[in-house]
């Protein structure tokens, strides 16, 4: 029997397995079964993690297909809430989570419970120093998207909408997921990346506080939140679109808030996470 704790961050939802339980199991093939919603426990990856100290832990995703990611900015916040869990951790602790794209810090910032009942943790997590360029992509039907390209430690193709598109993110007569499952798999990407399709809220006259985004996700499809994908989206809009350096984005599952100062400097991404379940699987 195998241990796990299930989480979701603004719906994107996680398994945490113990390393040390798993050893010797071929994890791509082991996630493939967890994560499947209709004969396993369902979710959107799993997090294989392993205590470095009291205070710090590595951990390795893999996505719902069984690929390999370098990074979930909401994967590593729902295990940041684990840690906290695990550890009776108080507001204002933080921990250091080891990842494939590097450390990252958690701080608590308050508890509560969640609507479903579940103890859910304000987290704010320096996601590093964002990387991004304007990149344009042409779709197999001649159209060219303009957008730009951001590594949060994982690949991103961010799209900013007119402000006069529709709120259902539909481009050129074609929905955004039929879109972005193309972009994913785009030959320009040849280790796939992640979409993100923008839509700027409030007033033309006033600073952009506020972006509503939809997410495709390399490895899993369309995603309820992501928060790599929220930082990606922050960064191009206060990189290239001049936004506030503190900025509401809004998914499916939720909102986060960034705060970046722009270039050369780190990224701070804060947001809940929510601890769902615990159980042993086959």
């Amino acid at each position: 029997m195998i241990p796990f704790v299930k989480a979701h961050a603004c719906g994107n939802d996680f398994l945490i397995v113990n390393e040390d339980d798993v050893r010797g199991v071929d994890k791509a093939i082991l996630t493939q079964r967890l994560c499947d919603r209709n004969t396993g426990i369902g979710a959107d990856g799993t997090e294989f993690f392993a205590w470095n100290s009291d205070t710090c832990g590595r951990i390795r995703l893999h996505n719902a297909d069984g690929s390999i990611a370098e990074i979930s900015g909401n994967g590593t916040r729902c295990v940041a809430a684990w840690m906290a869990e695990e550890r009776n951790a108080s507001a204002g602790d933080q921990f250091s989570i080891e990842t494939d794209a590097g450390t990252r810090l958690c701080t608590i910032q308050e508890f509560h419970d969640s609507d479903s009942g579940g103890p859910t943790v304000m987290i704010t997590t320096d996601m590093g120093e964002p990387e991004f360029e304007k990149r344009a992509v042409e779709l197999s039907d001649g159209t060219v998207i303009d957008g730009v390209y951001v590594s949060m430690g994982n690949p991103h193709f961010v799209m900013v909408l007119p402000r006069s598109a529709t709120l259902d993110f539909t481009i050129e007569e074609r929905s955004w997921d039929d879109i972005g499952e193309e972009i994913c798999h785009h030959p320009d990407f040849p280790d796939q990346t992640n979409v993100e399709f923008v839509h700027i809220l409030g007033s033309a006259s006033e600073p952009i506080h506020q972006i509503a985004i939809r997410i495709f996700e390399r490895g899993v499809g369309p995603t309820t939140s992501s928060g790599t994908g929220t930082s990606a989206a922050a960064t191009a809009m206060i990189g290239v679109y001049n936004a506030a350096s503190e900025i509401d984005v809004i998914a499916p599952g939720g909102m986060q808030t960034v705060r970046w100062s722009g270039p050369g400097q780190n990224l701070f991404l804060t947001g809940p996470a929510t601890l769902i379940a615990q159980g042993e699987a086959w």
